[in-house]
């Protein structure tokens, strides 16, 4: 099959959207297909077209920025030769340009498919509030003109006003998660250079530096963790300078970090490659997943710890609890309660093995070549019923 996938931001861009992009791409390149991805052109310094493991790059030219988004002006006519081209039309939501791609694939009768990653939460303001009025639009519009739309769990498609007003095209479809293997001797010298003093218990932490990912919550739970374990670090994987549309958020913030910096309490690592991902998750004691909204729907680097044996915190949101409630390894804490993530923290410190379990089980339903055959499956079904119609 020759699929299109359409997205406002792919790699370089870093975050839990760009990776399950990139995941599913390269899968489905290895199983196969010829796959084209068509995305903004946001980094000036990435090139219009390239090709990358087998997938091909289209970057449509920015005019200015939107809030979070990106006006691209030649997307329609790209997207109109795009999908006459393609047998498929994969969309991922939030994205303002979904609408316009998936009436195209609608209306050349190409199976057309809606992945929605989650729902859209901006900062206050007021012309966050008038893009957050936008944006759901031309999402539902998407979900009009699509065939079907894909999450990540069922707990999150029932909870979701999105999903849950399209229940009868949505599919459960598990995220693509894998990671390259870990050497002994790297995981070592991760620890030498990132926890020379060898400081314990670690706490990680792997997103974006964002309002909707908890990180005041973490703080705000630290002095009781540190109060007992006064020897405890964070480690902090991800962008944490110059994140669009955060600078307020990362203002109000650093002051307080920057405390636990001076005291060896915290250390923020920027973003890593999957290499250096292997050897960070085996560093760690537990991985916090504090978010704070529905704009977090899973958190996939809780399938990357626990398949490294790491437990997890995460928050009661739906989507968000499902890989601790299914697997056992880890906690659930309140939602923006910092004494309920400080408590569930020292749980886990007073009761490590209580905790694991093997992660090489965890992780196959998550294999990207498993993911990419259900995408597979769901692509010839709407191609059977187009040819019924």
């Amino acid at each position: 099959m020759r699929i299109l996938i359409a997205l406002t931001y792919y790699r370089p861009h870093t975050s839990g959207l760009t990776i399950y992009a990139e995941r599913l791409a390269k899968a489905l390149v290895r199983r196969g297909h010829q796959v084209t991805v068509l995305t903004s052109h946001y980094d000036k310094s990435t090139p219009l077209e390239e090709v990358q493991a087998g997938v091909r790059i289209l970057r449509a030219p920015v005019l200015f920025r939107v809030s979070k988004g990106v006006i691209m002006p030649t997307i329609g006519l790209m997207a109109t030769r795009l999908v006459l081209e393609n047998d498929v039309v994969h969309l991922h939501l939030p994205q303002f340009d979904a609408a316009g791609i998936a009436l195209r694939g609608r209306l050349f009768r190409k199976p057309t498919v809606v992945t929605y990653h989650c729902d859209l939460r901006l900062p206050e303001g007021l012309f966050n509030r008038i893009v957050g009025a936008v944006v759901p639009v031309m999402n539902n519009l998407a979900a009009i003109f699509a065939h079907r739309i894909v999450t990540y769990t069922q707990d999150y498609a029932e909870h979701s006003p999105y999903t849950r007003r399209y229940a009868h095209k949505v599919a459960i479809i598990p995220p693509p998660v894998e990671l390259p293997p870990a050497r002994a001797d790297s995981i070592a010298e991760f620890a030498r250079k990132h926890n020379p003093q060898g400081r314990h218990p670690v706490i990680g932490m792997a997103a974006r530096f964002a309002t909707e990912k908890g990180v005041e919550v973490l703080l705000e739970a630290l002095p009781r963790v540190v109060e007992k374990y006064p020897h405890a670090l964070v480690l902090f994987s991800g962008q944490y300078e110059n994140v669009l549309g955060e600078e307020e958020y990362a203002r109000r913030l650093m002051p307080i970090i920057q405390k636990y910096q001076q005291n060896g309490q915290w250390k923020f690592l920027g973003v890593l490659n999957p290499a250096e991902m292997s050897s960070f998750y085996p560093n760690l004691d537990v991985l916090v997943v504090p978010s704070l909204n529905s704009t977090e729907s899973f958190g996939l680097v809780q399938i990357e710890a626990m398949m490294n044996s790491i437990p997890v915190v995460a928050s009661n949101l739906p989507g968000v609890r499902q890989p601790v409630l299914t697997t056992g390894m880890g906690c659930i804490a309140p939602v923006g309660d910092a004494n309920g993530l400080a408590e569930s923290l020292l749980e886990i410190f007073n009761n490590q093995e209580k905790y694991r379990c093997d992660g090489r089980e965890v992780g196959k339903p998550y294999d990207p070549d498993s993911v990419a055959a259900k995408y597979e499956a769901l692509f010839e079904e709407i191609r059977k019923e187009l040819k019924r119609d």
